[in-house]
């Protein structure tokens, strides 16, 4: 049995410990956030928040989160209570197709929680292991500066 916190509630998982984090997430525990793009740990769609660090979950098999924190999407709001990120992304049009979005917001939230430097360049330097194919990265470095800015960090 591998036992884990997800999103603040201790969570278990009885099967196969080489099943991949997103797999788990997305079929055993109906966290549907996470997008696999790749597959291959190179777009960083599915990336997620494991003891706070982002890591690209298709990659990391369920084995290597036992006893461990994971944060989702899921755990930033919701549709009815944005988080002030969530929110920045939607006032700046960081987000088009919504396959990149959930992963940005994961990197972007823990690069924003770890005190990082937000501008241009340390935003871009942070977000530079996700991929999108809509934005042209513009509307989404803006979005988590502008959301740094109104936190008055």
């Amino acid at each position: 049995m591998i036992k884990l916190t997800v999103n603040g509630k201790k969570r278990s998982f009885k099967g196969a410990p080489f099943k991949r984090l997103i797999d788990v997430l997305r079929e055993d525990l109906s966290l549907t956030g996470a997008k696999e793009g790749c597959g291959e740990g190179e777009c960083g769609a599915c990336t997620v928040l494991l003891d706070g660090e982002p890591v690209n979950s298709c990659l990391i098999p369920v084995c290597q989160a036992d006893g461990r924190k994971v944060e989702t999407v899921e755990s930033l709001g919701v549709p009815e209570k944005l988080s002030k990120l969530q929110e920045g992304f939607l006032a700046c049009g960081g987000a088009q197709c919504g396959i990149c979005t959930p992963g940005m917001l994961m990197t972007a939230h823990a690069h924003l929680k770890s005190h990082g430097k937000c501008d241009d360049r340390s935003v871009r330097t942070a977000l530079s292991g996700n991929l999108c194919r809509c934005t042209g990265y513009q509307d989404i470095v803006k979005s988590v500066i502008k959301t740094a800015k109104g936190l008055k960090r």
